[in-house]
C-alpha cells in the first residue's frame, strides 16, 4: 500500500512538473502581456514627468486604451502605452513599451521607455542615448501631424540603433494620433466608428496580362529615381553639414537608387510582374488578411540593405498608410529573379513582401513607403534622410460602395463576408501558427526521428555506427536548422518567464505566438517524464549540439583532452544549479536584472545574433567554445543554468532506460572513463542530472569487444562454438 502511495504522489508531482515545464515560453512574453495595463509599470515612470501638472490618472479604459489625466477635477489629457495602441515590435521581435502623454491640445507632455528587449540597447549602446532621443518628443504638436498628414521632422538617428529609434519614433506618433482620434481631441474623429461612411475595396474579379509601360504609364507601379546630385542636394538642403561635407561621388546623374513599387493585392498588377507560376504561388501562401506588395531597386543603393541578414529586419524601408506603419521581416520576404512583364528592365534587387494581417493596412486606400538613406560621418556614426514613394491605387482596380450597398453586398453574398470577417478575426497566434506551418512540420519529423531513437534504443546501440553516424547527423541538424534558421534556442529565462507569469497572471494565447518554442518546451516536458533532462540538453540545444561537433573537430586533429579530476568534478557540476537559483531569486525582484544576468548564457551571442554583439560578449562566447575543444562540453557540465533548472525535474523520470552490469564500476570503469561530461560515477551508476543521454554507454553495454561481461560472454560462445567443432570433426574421423 506504502509503495502505491509512494507511486501515485511520484506521478503526480511528475505531471505538474510536466505542466509546468510546457508552459516555459518565449522570453518576457509574460510580462510583455500584461504591459497592456500601465498600472504595471506604475513604478517605472513619473506622473510628474509624463504629464507636468496632472496630479491623478484615471482607470485606463477605450479602445484603444487611454487613461485621463487630470489636474484637480479638470481633464488636461491622455496618458497611454504604446504597444497597447500599435504593433511596437522591436529589432529584437518583442514590443518595445513607451508611456506617453498628450494633453488635449495635442501636444505630447513626456514619454518615457519603460521596458525592452533591443539586444542593441542592452549590450551596446548606452540606455540614456535612447532616453534622449525619446526626450525630444516633449512639445510635438501631434495633432498639426494628424491634421495635415504631413510630418516634416528630421530624425536625429541613434548611430548603431536605426531600427529601434525608428519604431520608437513610429510608435510614439501614430499610437498618440490613434488616442487622440478615439477620444475626439482637435476634432479628430475615428473613420472606422462612421457607419454611413463610404468604402473602398479592391477588384478581385479583374485579371489582365499588362505590359511594363502601360503599368508605368497608369500608375500600377510607381517609381522614384534618386540621382546622385538629388541626394547630395537633399544631404545639404538638410543642413547635415557633416553628411554635405561627404558628397556622393561620380556624375550628378548617375543613379543613387532607382526605386519601383507595386500593390501586389491587385490580380492584374501581380500576375502581370511576377508570372504565371510565381503568382499561384503567392496566392497560395498568403493566408487569410495578409496582403503583398511589390519592391525593386537599382543603383548604388541598396533599399534592402544587408541587416535583415542577421537581424530579420529590414531597416530601410517601412510602408505608411495613416496612422499605421509596417516595418518587414526576413521571413516575410521572397526574392525575386526579374520581373515578368513585356518590356520590364532587369533590376538589381526584386522582392515580395508580405504584410502581417493584422497590420491595419487596406490595400485599396493610399500607402507610402518610406526610403532611408544614411551617409557616414566617421567610423561608426552616420545621418540619415528619408524619401518618400507615395502609391495610389488605379481607379479602374478600386470598387466604391456606399452604406447601403455594403449592407445588401453583405446579405446578398449568402453570409460569406461574415465568414471571411470570422476567419480574419482568428487569434494572432492562430495565423502565426498557419504561416510557421513548413517550419512546425520539419519540426516534427525532428522530433519524431529522436523519440523514435529513444524507444528503439537498445536495437539502435547494438549498431554503434548507425548511433554515431545518426547522432552527428541530428548535432548538424540542430545546430544549423533549429539553432541558426528557426533560432529555436531555448533560454533559461524561458523558466524565469513563466515563474513571473504563474505569479502576475498566466495567459495561454501569448505563450503560443512561438510555435516552434512552444513545441521543443513540449518535447522538453515528455522527455523529463520519461528520460530526463539528457533529451534536451544533449540532443535539441544548439548551442550543445555546437560544442560537441566542435570538440569531435578537435579530436579529429588530434587537439589533446582534459580529463578533469573526479574529486574536483563533483564538486564544480553544482555550479550551474547554484547559478540557476541566484538567477531565480534576483528574478522575483527584478526580473529586467534577472534577464542582464542571464547573459551567463552565450546562446544569444552564438545562436541568436551570431556574435553581431559588443566584444565581451563575444569574447565570452568564443572562450566558452574554445574550452570545449578541451573539456568536452564544458559549459553543458559546469555553468549552463537551463541545464540546472531541467536537471532538477528530470531526476523524477518514471523509468530507467540504461543499461548496467553488476561489474559496472567494480571493477569495470570503462563507461565512466569513456562518457563525455562525466555522468557516470566510480562506483558505475549514472547520475541522472548530468546524464546527456548521448547512448555511448549504451553502445559499450552491448559491443562484445570491450565490455568486459560482454566479452566474457562472447569467449564463452566461442569455446563452445570451438568444442562442438572439434566434437564434429572426431566423429567424422
Amino acid at each position: 500500500m506504502k509503495t502505491t502511495l509512494s507511486s501515485l504522489f511520484r506521478l503526480r508531482t511528475l505531471l505538474s512538473v510536466a505542466g509546468l515545464v510546457l508552459a516555459l515560453m518565449l522570453p518576457g512574453v509574460a510580462a510583455d502581456v500584461l504591459a497592456a495595463d500601465i498600472n504595471k509599470f506604475a513604478d517605472k515612470f513619473d506622473l510628474a514627468k509624463i504629464f507636468p501638472g496632472a496630479d491623478r490618472l484615471g482607470p485606463e479604459e477605450g479602445s484603444p486604451p487611454s487613461a485621463p489625466a487630470y489636474k484637480g477635477d479638470d481633464l488636461v489629457g491622455y496618458v497611454f502605452l504604446n504597444s497597447a495602441v500599435v504593433n511596437a515590435t522591436g529589432y529584437s521581435g518583442k514590443p518595445i513599451h513607451i508611456v506617453v502623454g498628450v494633453d488635449t491640445k495635442g501636444l505630447i507632455t513626456g514619454a518615457r521607455m519603460v521596458k525592452h528587449s533591443e539586444p542593441i540597447v542592452l549590450v551596446g549602446i548606452p540606455v540614456k542615448k535612447v532616453h534622449d532621443f525619446i526626450d525630444n518628443y516633449i512639445g510635438l504638436n501631434v495633432l498639426d501631424i494628424a491634421k495635415t498628414g504631413k510630418d516634416d521632422r528630421e530624425l536625429d538617428i541613434v548611430s548603431g540603433a536605426t531600427v529601434t529609434v525608428m519604431i520608437i519614433d513610429d510608435t510614439i506618433v501614430r499610437a498618440a494620433i490613434r488616442v487622440m482620434r478615439a477620444r475626439g481631441i482637435g476634432g479628430l474623429k475615428d473613420p472606422s466608428a462612421d457607419k454611413n461612411r463610404i468604402t473602398y475595396s479592391v477588384r478581385k474579379n479583374l485579371d489582365e496580362k499588362l505590359d511594363w509601360m502601360t503599368m508605368l504609364g497608369d500608375g500600377s507601379v510607381r517609381r522614384r529615381l534618386i540621382s546622385v546630385a538629388d541626394v547630395n542636394a537633399a544631404f545639404e538642403g538638410a543642413g547635415k553639414t557633416k553628411a554635405a561635407a561627404r558628397p556622393e561621388p561620380g556624375p550628378d546623374g548617375d543613379a543613387f537608387v532607382d526605386f519601383y513599387i507595386a500593390n501586389a493585392s491587385i490580380p492584374s498588377i501581380a500576375h502581370s510582374l511576377v508570372g504565371d507560376q510565381e503568382y499561384k504561388n503567392m496566392m497560395a501562401a498568403l493566408k487569410p488578411g495578409e496582403h503583398a506588395i511589390l519592391m525593386a531597386g537599382s543603383g548604388r543603393y541598396s533599399f534592402k540593405g544587408s541587416g535583415y541578414v542577421r537581424g530579420g529586419i529590414f531597416d530601410r524601408i517601412q510602408l505608411i498608410q495613416g496612422d499605421y506603419s509596417v516595418r518587414f521581416r526576413s521571413k516575410a520576404h521572397k526574392r525575386l529573379a526579374d520581373f515578368a512583364a513585356d518590356g520590364a528592365p532587369h533590376l538589381a534587387e526584386t522582392g515580395l513582401f508580405v504584410i502581417p494581417a493584422d497590420s491595419g493596412f487596406d490595400p485599396a486606400l493610399p500607402w507610402r513607403i518610406q526610403l532611408l538613406v544614411h551617409r557616414a560621418i566617421g567610423p561608426i556614426k552616420k545621418e540619415f534622410l528619408t524619401f518618400d514613394v507615395g502609391y495610389v491605387t488605379p481607379p479602374k482596380y478600386v470598387e466604391k460602395h456606399l452604406p447601403k450597398m455594403a449592407a445588401s453586398v453583405s446579405n446578398s453574398d449568402g453570409g460569406k463576408a461574415e465568414a471571411e470577417s470570422t476567419r480574419l478575426g482568428d487569434p494572432l497566434w492562430v495565423k502565426i501558427w498557419i504561416s510557421k506551418i513548413p517550419d512546425i512540420i520539419i519540426l516534427g519529423l525532428g522530433l519524431t526521428v529522436l523519440t523514435a531513437m529513444f524507444f528503439f534504443q537498445d536495437w539502435l546501440a547494438k549498431r554503434p555506427v548507425l548511433t554515431d553516424r545518426l547522432r552527428i547527423a541530428f548535432l548538424v541538424y540542430t545546430v544549423l536548422w533549429i539553432g541558426f534558421y528557426a533560432q529555436a534556442q531555448l533560454s533559461i529565462v524561458n523558466v524565469l518567464t513563466f515563474a513571473g507569469a504563474m505569479m502576475q497572471g498566466f495567459h495561454w494565447d501569448f505563450f503560443l505566438l512561438e510555435p516552434l518554442i512552444f513545441i521543443l518546451w513540449g518535447s522538453v516536458a515528455a522527455s523529463l517524464l520519461f528520460w530526463g533532462r539528457g533529451v534536451y540538453c544533449g540532443w535539441l540545444c544548439p548551442f550543445g549540439a555546437l560544442q560537441e561537433l566542435l570538440n569531435r573537430i578537435a579530436k579529429f586533429f588530434k587537439i589533446p583532452q582534459i580529463t578533469v579530476p573526479w574529486a574536483l568534478h563533483e564538486r564544480a557540476w553544482p555550479l550551474k544549479y547554484l547559478i540557476f537559483l541566484g538567477l531565480f531569486g534576483v528574478s522575483l525582484e527584478s526580473f529586467e536584472l534577472a534577464e542582464h544576468l542571464a547573459e551567463i548564457e552565450p546562446f544569444k551571442t552564438t545562436i541568436i545574433l551570431a556574435f553581431q554583439r559588443s566584444w565581451p560578449f563575444v569574447f565570452f562566447a568564443v572562450g566558452i567554445l574554445l574550452v570545449g575543444l578541451f573539456i568536452e562540453r564544458f559549459f553543458c557540465r559546469y555553468l549552463c543554468p537551463l541545464g540546472g533548472a531541467l536537471g532538477i525535474p528530470g531526476r523524477m523520470r518514471m523509468n530507467e532506460w540504461l543499461r548496467r552490469y553488476r561489474e559496472c564500476g567494480n571493477p569495470c570503469q570503462r563507461c565512466s572513463r569513456e562518457c563525455m561530461v562525466q555522468a557516470i560515477h566510480p562506483d558505475g551508476h549514472i547520475n541522472p542530472n548530468e546524464c546527456l543521454q548521448c547512448l555511448h554507454c549504451q553502445t559499450l553495454y552491448y559491443d562484445d569487444h570491450k565490455c568486459p561481461p560482454m566479452i566474457q560472454k562472447r569467449l564463452k560462445r566461442e569455446r563452445r562454438q570451438a568444442l562442438s567443432s572439434g566434437s564434429m570433426r572426431s566423429e567424422k574421423a
